[in-house]
């Protein structure tokens, strides 16, 4: 990688964008970024035939089209490097959680989460203290639940305590993702799909479910029905202004513990 780039910014008006972009992207390949009223062209190579090629099809379309250019040099910096630093371990009860560029880490349950687009992993406080719960609350004798997965960080907790471990999300993104990260730590699910809870075909011992208030409300009555006698829900992703929304539409079931970090509610209950 060299260590300087050009990066060349064509100012002009917004309804010529993508015209000017198309003319741009087949001269100079990869590396065009649109904005409103801009264009950005970066490359290691020199781009001053960008430029040039440009004032020559403004002359021969009459001028009509006003472009103002501003071409810099600029220091190449690493994203990658920079994004990898950006991510660090994290210990949440029993279990480390790190990506696959840090080594695992002795006296812990260690899970290799890649943090990507799907939610999860384990720095958000709903996710810490999902975590934190699944260590006092999960053994290798249960029947485990996670509705609306994620990266799978949860279930791949459960499963690491030698649970069974089923999974859904209703986002495909989040499926994948779930799938990508058993498959990083050499980890098997017993069953994952595409969908919310009313695909279950069990009952389990502890259900987890880490999504938002309203979410938790609407599919209140599935969480309780396939949670088994005596068994265990945790509940999170709770805003602290929306936590009465979930009190209430989980009061007949006995509040267990209650769990606040930084603006964000986690309940854990038994059926």
């Amino acid at each position: 990688m060299d260590k300087t780039y050009q990066e060349l910014t064509i100012t002009l008006n917004n309804n010529f964008v993508e015209f000017i972009a198309d003319f741009v992207a087949n001269i100079a390949g990869n590396g065009v970024e649109l904005g409103k009223g801009k264009i950005i062209v970066r490359s290691e190579s020199d781009l001053t035939f960008v430029k040039d090629a440009l004032i020559s099809l403004s002359g021969t379309l009459g001028n009509s089209i006003g472009m103002d250019y501003k071409l810099e040099t600029k220091e190449n910096i690493d994203w990658i490097k920079i994004y990898q630093n950006s991510i660090q371990p994290i210990e949440a009860g029993k279990f480390y959680i790190y990506p696959s560029w840090y080594e695992p880490k002795m006296d812990f349950i260690n899970i290799k989460i890649d943090p990507a687009l799907a939610f999860g992993s384990g720095h958000h406080a709903t996710t810490f203290s999902c975590l934190e719960a699944i260590g006092s609350h999960v053994n290798a004798s249960h029947y485990v639940i996670d509705v609306g997965c994620g990266s799978g960080i949860l279930g791949l907790a459960c499963k690491k305590l030698g649970a069974n471990v089923e999974l859904c999300d209703t986002d495909p993104l989040s499926v994948e993702s779930c799938k990508e990260n058993f498959e990083l730590n050499n980890e098997h699910y017993d069953k994952l799909w595409e969908g919310s809870i009313d695909k279950a075909k069990n009952t389990y011992n502890v259900v987890i479910a880490n999504i938002i208030a309203d979410v938790l409300r609407f599919i209140a009555k599935d969480l309780k029905n396939i949670c088994k006698e005596d068994g265990i829900l945790i509940l999170s992703g709770i805003l602290d202004k929306k936590e009465n929304l979930v009190i209430e539409s989980f009061k007949d079931m006995t509040l267990q513990k209650r769990v606040i970090k930084d603006e964000w509610i986690t309940l854990i209950y038994k059926k």
